[in-house]
């Protein structure tokens, strides 16, 4: 490998972090705030409005401010029921039970793209209709528990058969009929595919991360750099540099660079919510995980909803608000990067107003109590869809 192939490399991988997510949002944010983000104009005065919203939610959901981390365990529980946690499933260890864990965390997290404003979920057990990311996570859980994603019929609490997904198949398990659809059916069922291509079967990844441990505590960092890894290949269409694939990472012209990552902003969305989404599982399993703190904000429509409802944010060009924009043009990557940046200052002012420290509230804290569902809240009083207030043209894969 010469020496520019070797620069390449190295500048790709820098980008497979959530520091340079971070670090990048910030310059983005900077950019911003001196006008240099030519689709975004940014009133960080409007943050006090949107971090008072943020704590009554929080103090409205979780009176005790006992809130737990985003993850996608939290859309398994409906009515007060966990759904998951009900079932009596006769583990062999704690090993056995965390695989399972990445196995369905993994494909639902993978599932749960934006569903659309039309699509609805009937859960059969509980009598719930379910829209959006809680309808995307309890279907998957009862398209998980059915067994169609193992190859082993005695033991259907297993995805090791996802090479042969298809989209009649989650068609069937989330309820898809003429006026009931649901967005991007064939590139979510394309994606488990890949999934399956690239891993085998995601539990592994569990052992691949406990291995990673020192004394049985493993940085929330290593998570993601171990999923970067492992899914780089899954994602259609993806940027790739130097032959190392970038995942949900995007061009914009605020970031600037003086290697071959020049202009590159890595994002890793649905990836950092699936690293939140894996720390319980790993805890159980007796694997202390810390640095937390080190996964940055989640860039998805409810957060950055927040930002442009509430006037964070505003965009430059108020006729960008009726159309529709692609995901990975400027417009939509700042917005993503923006909002990851303005996480990290809510943040503090959201722990002030709840009268909690920073190590007893970490940002995971905040997303789930927080700035997420304060984002629905403002969608749901504004549109009367409750969808976000910027249209982006997805295939399934990225919100």
């Amino acid at each position: 490998m010469n020496r520019n192939a070797i620069e390449t490399a190295k500048a790709a991988e820098s980008l497979l972090s959530a520091s340079a997510v971070r670090e990048r949002a910030h310059e983005m944010l900077a950019a911003a705030l001196a006008g240099e983000v030519a689709e975004w104009r940014v009133d960080l005065g409007r943050l006090e409005a949107a971090a008072d919203l943020t704590s009554t939610v929080t103090r409205e959901a979780y009176p005790d401010l006992n809130v737990p981390f985003h993850a996608r365990w939290r859309h398994f529980a409906v009515a007060g029921r966990d759904l998951w946690a009900e079932r009596d499933h006769p583990w062999t260890d704690a090993a056995a039970r965390a695989r399972a864990e990445f196995d369905l965390a993994i494909t639902s997290v993978l599932l749960d793209a934006g569903a659309g404003a039309a699509w609805r979920y009937h859960d059969a057990t509980t009598g719930a209709e379910l829209a959006r990311s809680e309808g995307l996570g309890i279907a998957s859980l009862r398209l998980f528990e059915s067994g169609a994603m193992s190859t082993d019929p005695t033991d259907p609490l297993r995805a090791d058969a996802l090479g042969g997904m298809t989209a009649d198949v989650l068609a069937t398990g989330f309820q898809v009929r003429d006026g009931n659809p649901l967005v991007g059916l064939e590139g979510r069922a394309a994606l488990l595919r890949r999934l399956g291509e690239a891993v085998g079967r995601p539990g592994a990844l569990f052992d691949a991360m406990a291995s990673r441990a020192v004394d049985r505590r493993l940085p929330a960092p290593v998570i993601l750099a171990v999923l970067l890894e492992a899914l780089g290949p899954i994602w259609p269409g993806r940027l790739s540099l130097g032959g190392v694939p970038l995942g949900d990472c995007w061009r914009h012209p605020a970031i600037r660079r003086d290697d071959a990552s020049d202009g590159y902003m890595p994002i890793h969305k649905l990836s950092q919510w699936l690293a939140y989404s894996l720390i319980e599982p790993l805890q159980r399993a007796g694997v202390e995980v810390v640095e937390i703190d080190g996964l940055t904000g989640l860039a998805e429509y409810r957060n950055g909803g927040l930002f442009v409802d509430l006037g964070v944010l505003s965009l430059a060009d108020p006729a960008d608000a009726g159309r529709q924009h692609p995901v990975d043009g400027p417009l939509v990557v700042g917005w993503r990067a923006l909002t990851v940046a303005l996480l990290d200052r809510i943040a503090p002012l959201v722990r002030a107003r709840l009268g909690v420290s920073e190590s007893d509230f970490p940002l995971a804290r905040v997303l789930e109590g927080g700035t997420w569902a304060a984002g629905r809240r403002i969608a749901r009083e504004r549109r009367a869809d409750g969808g976000p207030p910027i249209a982006v043209i997805s295939d399934g894969t990225v919100f």
